[in-house]
């Protein structure tokens, strides 16, 4: 009776594919690689480049077991950035009551154009763009010294956008 039961566990366990994290990806995926991700921005960040293709390397690293590598991966990432700028926005109030924030905000974008092969099953791959900004005061400092924080927490979003759309549809 245990080795029924072990082997109903093995059986349950060996099926196509493993979760983590709530995504999943099949059990012969085991390499992804991560190219790097050119700025075509009109307005240029000189580290963003690297910060966006970092982020989704770790992303990667700390959320599965793939392995990044440059021999024939199972996964790639490629992309480039398209679009970074900063334009004074209206926030309406969390309350909903259709009232304009009186204080000044400003809404920094990023988009990135992103290219996923799947390797091993070319119909989950895809190319298409995803953007995210967050909005911040004009007010409280000086730009220069929020920029670095809020790019940071706008690459999150992508590269988090990035890894769902590739890891959600299994």
């Amino acid at each position: 009776m245990k080795k029924i039961l072990l082997l109903l566990v093995v059986v349950a366990f060996s099926s196509c594919s493993i979760k983590f994290n709530g995504t999943s990806i099949p059990t012969e995926m085991k390499t992804a690689n991560v190219l790097f991700f050119e700025n075509n921005a009109t307005l240029v960040v000189p580290t963003m480049a690297t910060n966006i293709t970092e982020a989704l390397k770790n992303m990667i690293r700390n959320q599965t077991r793939l392995n990044i590598t440059t021999n024939n991966p199972n996964a790639v990432f490629s992309g480039n950035i398209t679009n970074y700028d900063i334009r004074p926005t209206t926030i309406i109030d969390a309350n909903n009551s259709g009232v304009a924030n009186t204080s000044p905000m400003n809404r920094m974008t990023i988009r990135v154009n992103v290219k996923y092969t799947n390797n091993l099953d070319p119909k989950a791959s895809f190319e298409e763009p995803i953007e995210r900004f967050i909005d911040f005061p004009t007010t409280g400092g000086n730009f220069t010294q929020q920029e670095p924080e809020l790019n940071r927490k706008v690459i999150e979003l992508i590269t988090q956008d990035i890894f769902n759309r590739a890891f959600e549809n299994w």
